[in-house]
């Protein structure tokens, strides 16, 4: 069923009547479970119980199905893991119900039945519309983004490995929204600095500014969006969604660039791939200023957070310029930024 998207002119199904169909499955597998709590059940018991939950699970699928009208890749996807999990988790139950029936040996039906109600539970942290599900994705890329940020401060002397754990940052914590880094953005005694030029100690001081300036675009970002909830149901949905899909995909081009500075900031460091990193987050942010525009959710905040992040970019670009004199010609002919 998922496989095939619904028809645009279907009328949408709110997510909330989802979660509450998907209580009435909860309750089906309580049922399941209460069968088998003192004695085997008869056959004709069994099958009834099988047919209300199967009734009860295919009405649950069709409205899932119907809450993805108008929805976007990202909100689809996250409807579609919810709702296959509420699925198998309830096929293993009524497998093992049936495997059950006639055996000897106790079967993990209690587990089961818990197994069900914690996805149908998940149903009501599931996104609901384009713009929460964009939301909480980007929010990933702020806390991988983040993440980076942090290994930068923190990274010792003797670390001579480009390829450390920078840019495989596992986000925990999807919800949480960005903030700002309390820290100095001066690399402190001890730290990666003992090991840089002062022309490479420069460039890493710019790159974290970088960084820093990346996350609270990001931050804005986020809010710009999340500021058109209450309108979205009024926009054109199409070129709507299509436009919240395309910041998200910026934001995920920014993060992976932002890995790149931080890999290539270990001595000796990369000053070509450098470049062209800052090159693309440069074009991109004016992308996404231009995006942002168009859904009538630019903010003041977002405008200046932007500025400031350009403003960072060139002071890096300057000072990659100048931390090789005698290489500069050649390193930069090595730059292509379209690739």
């Amino acid at each position: 069923m998922f496989d095939q998207a619904p028809v645009s002119s279907s009328e949408k199904v709110s997510w909330e009547e989802v979660v509450k169909m998907g209580d009435r499955v909860s309750r089906q597998a309580t049922i399941v479970g209460m069968l088998w709590t003192e004695q085997t059940p008869n056959a004709r018991e069994l099958e009834e119980n099988m047919e209300a939950y199967f009734n009860t699970l295919q009405g649950f699928l069709l409205l899932s199905h119907g809450s993805t009208v108008g929805a976007g890749p990202t909100l689809s996807s996250c409807v579609h893991a919810s709702v296959k999990r509420v699925v198998d988790s309830s096929f293993h139950l009524l497998k093992e119900s049936v495997s059950s029936f006639g055996a000897n040996e106790k079967r993990p039906l209690p587990q089961l039945v818990g197994t069900v109600w914690e996805a149908c539970s998940a149903l009501g942290k599931t996104p609901g519309t384009n713009i929460t599900a964009v939301g909480r994705a980007m929010m990933k890329v702020a806390v991988s983004v983040k993440d980076v940020l942090r290994e930068m401060k923190e990274l010792k002397p003797g670390s001579t490995d480009p390829t450390d754990d920078i840019t495989n940052q596992a986000c925990t914590k999807a919800e949480s929204e960005p903030q700002d880094d309390d820290d100095d953005d001066d690399l402190s005694d001890g730290d990666l600095g003992n090991d840089l030029s002062p022309e490479e100690m420069k460039v890493a001081q710019s790159t974290i500014t970088v960084v820093s300036e990346t996350l609270v675009v990001l931050k804005e970002l986020i809010r710009s969006i999340t500021s058109l909830l209450k309108t979205e149901d009024l926009k054109d949905s199409g070129s709507f969604v299509d436009s919240l899909e395309k910041l998200l995909k910026q934001c995920q081009d920014i993060g992976e660039h932002v890995d790149e500075l931080g890999a290539c900031l270990y001595p000796p460091q990369e000053v070509p791939a450098m470049m062209a990193a800052v090159g693309k987050i440069t074009s991109i942010v004016g992308d996404m200023q231009k995006e942002v525009e168009s859904l009538k959710g630019t903010s003041e905040a977002f405008l200046q957070a932007c500025n400031g992040l350009k403003s960072s970019l060139t002071q890096l670009n300057s000072e990659l310029g100048c931390s090789s004199p005698s290489d500069l010609e050649a390193k930069m002919q090595k730059v292509d930024l379209n690739n």
